[in-house]
């Protein structure tokens, strides 16, 4: 067994740990909720956008190391969460360098210490998350439990096998657990300094959005583009879906086993795409377009996460900088000959975009709709609109 002394600079005894499942553990103090959660362990090397991150759906059954020291400078709101379908999901705990402190940012509502435990996001601070990082990166993402118990007692050999009997992330359909339960319309656009967010329209195409744990930022870049915009639960029927007459569709992000959700995704999908409909993938729904038109994913070893990912466009040979959060990859090599491929990542190679030769039907493994500092992806909303408004007019 690693023990990883506590890296704060005060004398105290640790209450907080991170026990992995090969063994390691890692000592420090608790932020947020008490308890203890098992997870997939990551890390994220974003610089802000903490309550982004925290809340996006696809983090769902993971714990988050924070790659940047100092975290709750800008503290927490009501806006930011990205998982406002109606069911709460996002990361399961998270690691971070510093204590965070009380927030200096005139939009925060609450510290991240008080949001934490609102939402029972166990936290760890006060470990080296450069030692934990190093970590996965040699042996890939671990399986691991946080434990912040405040009278500072562990039993860490029950803790390690908790981490070592969890089931993982391999051959789990999460989005069906955490899509939203009935069918909504969007209620925002694009947010604006002293404006706030911009109405919903009720007019232009209407994009449907197949909820396998959707970020509330894509419905908000669809309406920013003109379109109407209904999110849906991911086990709604093809018939279902068509009778809704859509312009188009939007198959959203979202966690767990691309292999797994594709069992009852990819049925849908195959229906959507001979009914001649536009249809943009992001993220998860990237890699189920791909499943269904007959590629293959596969587990990363250390994924991707963070705001600062390089990506080519193939077919204009220019670089967008990106944010990424993925575990699992679309096989490059699987993709059949009516599927090119569009965007590759310049850390790996591995395939980050995709489109039917012949259909307006193409995805993206990044976020297009996060905006991590530049815009550089939102001119996809843009593409995905041109090809909508051919279909608004024939159901005009």
């Amino acid at each position: 067994m690693t023990v990883h002394a506590k890296s704060q600079e005060r004398e105290s005894t640790p209450n907080a740990m991170l026990v992995l499942a090969d063994g390691s553990v890692f000592a420090g103090f608790g932020v947020g909720a008490t308890g203890q959660v098992i997870g997939e362990v990551c890390f994220n090397t974003a610089m802000t956008g903490y309550q982004e991150i925290l809340t996006d759906p696809s983090y769902s059954d993971q714990i988050l190391c924070f790659t940047f020291p100092h975290l709750g400078i800008t503290g927490t709101n009501l806006d930011d969460a990205e998982d406002q379908s109606g069911v709460e999901s996002g990361a399961r705990g998270v690691i971070m360098r510093a204590q965070p402190g009380q927030p200096a940012n005139w939009r925060a509502d609450q510290s991240l210490d008080q949001w934490l435990r609102l939402r029972g996001i166990v936290g760890l601070y006060g470990i080296d998350t450069r030692a934990l990082t190093a970590h996965i990166r040699r042996a890939g993402m671990p399986h691991g439990v946080i434990a912040h118990h405040p009278d500072g007692q562990f039993d860490i050999p029950a803790l390690r096998a908790l981490a070592q009997e969890w089931t993982g992330l391999e051959n789990a359909d999460l989005a069906a657990k955490i899509s939203t339960p009935k069918a909504f319309n969007a209620a925002q656009g694009a947010w604006d300094l002293g404006e706030g967010y911009a109405p919903a329209n009720e007019t232009g195409p209407k994009v449907v959005v197949i909820d396998y744990g959707a970020k509330s930022n894509i419905a908000r870049r669809l309406v920013a583009s003109g379109a109407q915009v209904q999110i849906i639960p991911c086990d709604t029927s093809a018939e279902a879906v068509l009778a809704l007459q859509p312009d188009g569709v939007l198959l959203s992000n979202g966690p767990g086993d691309p292999a797994a959700t594709a069992r009852h995704a990819t049925p849908l999908i195959r229906a959507l795409i001979a009914a001649d409909l536009p249809i943009f993938g992001i993220c998860l729904g990237h890699q189920l377009l791909a499943l269904a038109l007959g590629a293959t994913t596969k587990k990363m070893e250390q994924g991707h996460h963070g705001a600062n990912h390089p990506v080519k466009g193939l077919s204009t040979g220019k670089v967008e900088i990106v944010s990424m959060n993925h575990g699992f990859t679309v096989d490059e090599a699987s993709l059949p000959d009516a599927v090119i491929s569009t965007h590759i990542s310049l850390f790996d190679g591995s395939n980050c975009g995709l489109r039917l030769k012949d259909k307006p039907v193409f995805s993206v493994q990044y976020h297009p709709e996060a905006s991590p500092g530049p815009q550089d992806s939102f001119y996809l909303f843009e593409q995905f609109r041109r090809s909508l408004e051919e279909g608004h007019r024939q159901h005009a």
